[in-house]
């Protein structure tokens, strides 16, 4: 059995065939986003808002913790599946199971014994931190099938299927909105919950990701297929999975825990503060979106190309996911600069004046990094699809830790520029990435890495 993604003629097609469904899929996880942030705005204060920013990095941080094992199930199986070698990338697929149950067990424990201290950590206090708190309590539980869909989807796209992870966000977007919406709004006969309703539809969501993927490859899906003597736990393969995965998902995570620190110092200006800058993201979230599906196609046509020993192929493909994505991300700046007025109207109520007087300015100031930030997904994407995911690692310490937190504090406080400060850092640091993942992709060490 072939890869479809390798047999298919050209550059741009099999590039195409991959990231419309995850350009579908992530716009559908962003709509939720929308959705709850259109709730709070509309319906809810800037307490709720405020807490929503909080909320927005935290479900980033819980949807990323199987990072660890789905970029190393992607990198192997890609790999295996591009050298049509099909028992070895079910053993990939079954292995990263096993892993991830363990992490599901740890994570779910250390959440469950410290979710409270979260907010306070992020200096974030008041009705916010309550607000917030009470948030992350519906979603810990749901850390298990969090790990189901992570990992399910990473090995299904590791082997060039996103149709999977498309119709899975479909049915988990469909339930999560309906649910919140209900429930906030208290439709028919069921209760007016409030705030509440916006934990209980993602978590009900979440509920949904997790079994549709699970069941498939329970099924076989792909040419992949879970089976019970594969789940035998096989530490030798277990370790090859982490020592791409572990780095691969420390990358990840280190970027989730530095933008949460990120937000601490945004979060000592004040809920006004606190609240633009949520909004903000949430429109800015959108424009990248593209950047984002490149990425995760670069990774498998990487991955299943080297597998396949064709290294030219594997270059042109990524650089193609370049040139595409960042005219993508290139025009939305130009949106983001020119209507970032409008935009808020779309996503604050009339009475919000405080907060929709400063997100149009951190809209303009983002727009610069669009470009920039379409090099740095792509080129990591394909970076760790080809397992060389140790760089990137390092590009990510250097550009929060060298630049982003440093800049922001000393812009946002020292120097009084606010919230526009942080994102005057924000932009810095994307730039210094996108040099660095540049020059080692030039460099080709990525080319020769053995998984």
């Amino acid at each position: 059995m072939r890869s479809p993604i390798t047999e298919t003629p050209g550059t741009l097609r099999p590039l195409l065939r991959l990231v419309w469904p995850v350009l579908v899929e992530q716009l559908l996880v962003m709509m939720v986003g929308f959705s709850d942030t259109l709730l709070a705005g509309h319906y809810l204060t800037e307490s709720h808002l405020a807490a929503m920013t909080v909320i927005s990095y935290a479900l980033w941080m819980l949807t990323n913790l199987f990072s660890i094992v789905s970029i190393g199930a992607v990198a192997m199986t890609a790999r295996f599946v591009g050298a049509e070698d099909w028992p070895a990338a079910n053993r990939v697929t079954n292995q990263s199971f096993v892993l991830g149950g363990i992490l599901a067990v740890l994570f779910t424990s250390c959440g469950l014994l410290l979710g409270d201290r979260l907010a306070g950590a992020l200096q974030l206090d008041g009705q916010p931190a309550i607000l917030a708190t009470r948030y992350l309590r519906f979603l810990v539980p749901m850390l298990p099938l969090m790990m189901l869909e992570a990992v399910g989807i990473g090995c299904l796209r590791g082997a060039g299927d996103m149709v999977t992870g498309l119709v899975t966000m479909i049915l988990v977007n469909a339930v999560n909105i309906t649910v919140a919406w209900s429930l906030l709004l208290g439709i028919g006969p069921l209760p007016q919950l409030g705030w509440d309703a916006l934990p209980i539809g993602t978590a009900c969501g979440h509920a949904v990701g997790g079994l549709i993927p699970f069941v498939l490859l329970l099924r076989g899906r792909t040419g992949l297929r879970i089976r019970r003597p594969l789940l035998r736990p096989d530490p030798h393969l277990m370790r090859r999975i982490l020592r791409i995965g572990l780095p691969g998902g420390i990358d990840v995570l280190s970027i989730v825990a530095c933008q949460l620190v990120f937000i601490s110092i945004v979060d000592r200006l004040g809920t006004v503060a606190a609240a633009a800058h949520g909004v903000a993201i949430r429109i800015e979230s959108l424009a990248y979106l593209p950047g984002y599906a490149f990425q995760v196609a670069s990774a498998t046509l990487a991955g299943q190309y080297l597998g396949a020993r064709d290294y030219r192929q594997a270059s042109r493909s990524v650089l193609t996911a370049c040139a595409t994505s960042g005219s993508m991300l290139l025009a939305a700046g130009l949106v983001l600069f020119f209507g970032s007025h409008q935009l808020v109207r779309v996503f604050l109520s009339a009475d919000q004046t405080d907060v929709a007087a400063i997100v149009p300015s951190l809209l303009q100031i983002v727009s610069f990094a669009m470009a920039p930030l379409a090099l740095v997904q792509v080129l990591t994407g394909a970076l760790r699809g080809a397992g060389d995911t140790r760089w990137p690692l390092a590009f990510t310490f250097i550009g929060f830790l060298a630049v982003r937190i440093p800049a922001a504090y000393v812009l946002a406080h020292a120097w009084g520029w606010g919230v526009r400060g942080a994102w005057y850092a924000m932009v810095a640091d994307v730039m210094v990435r996108c040099l660095l993942v540049t020059y080692r992709f030039n460099h080709g060490g990525w080319k020769r890495i053995e998984v």
